[in-house]
């Protein structure tokens, strides 16, 4: 189970205290912390490729880490974009991407749970892999935020983008499971 690419995965996870912990030391201590969070955050995106190019490569595919993957990038994702509203990169009506993406990543993964059990896969589609290289991009920038002038505007773009994507992907995602429920009745 504890596999190369399940420890990568799990490294995500446990990325993410490491992280807020050089959020809370940047503002008291500066620009050296911003650039260490934007070091964890380009191990932690290079931990989420790296897992599963191993994993395909060397048939180290288990159910744990098809469990686990996704999950631990809802999760690291999902602490930065609270982090980057708690440490003010992302405020007022930039908070409606953030929005926007945790409620298509919650209706994705509940419709996904729930038509599991009767097998019906949703795989990830190129749009969805577009949106996610966009918010990677934009979480990025967005970290670097206080250390570089024109990076803050340019993730806060970036993350636009993506929600735009996340809508297009998660309405996607939600017409192949409405047609899917509507087989089952």
């Amino acid at each position: 189970m504890l596999n190369t690419p399940n420890i990568l995965t799990l490294a995500r996870i446990f990325l993410i205290l490491p992280t807020l912990v050089c959020f809370f030391l940047e503002a008291h201590f500066g620009p050296f912390f911003t650039w260490m969070a934007f070091i964890l955050y380009v191990i932690a995106s290079l931990t989420d490729f790296l897992d599963g190019v191993i994993a395909r490569k060397y048939n180290l595919i288990t159910p744990f880490g098809t469990f686990l993957d996704p999950i631990s990038d809802k999760i690291f994702v999902g602490a930065l974009l609270v982090l980057l509203i708690g440490f003010g990169r992302l405020e007022g009506l930039w908070m409606v991407p953030v929005i926007v993406i945790f409620t298509r990543e919650f209706l994705i993964s509940g419709l996904r749970e729930f038509l599991g059990p009767h097998d019906i896969q949703m795989p990830v589609t190129k749009l969805a892999k577009w949106k996610t290289a966009s918010q990677m991009l934009a979480l990025g920038f967005l970290i670097l935020g206080p250390a570089v002038s024109f990076t803050l505007i340019t993730g806060q773009m970036l993350l636009l983008i993506a929600a735009v994507l996340t809508v297009m992907t998660g309405w996607g995602y939600i017409k192949v499971g409405m047609d899917a429920i509507k087989k089952m009745s």
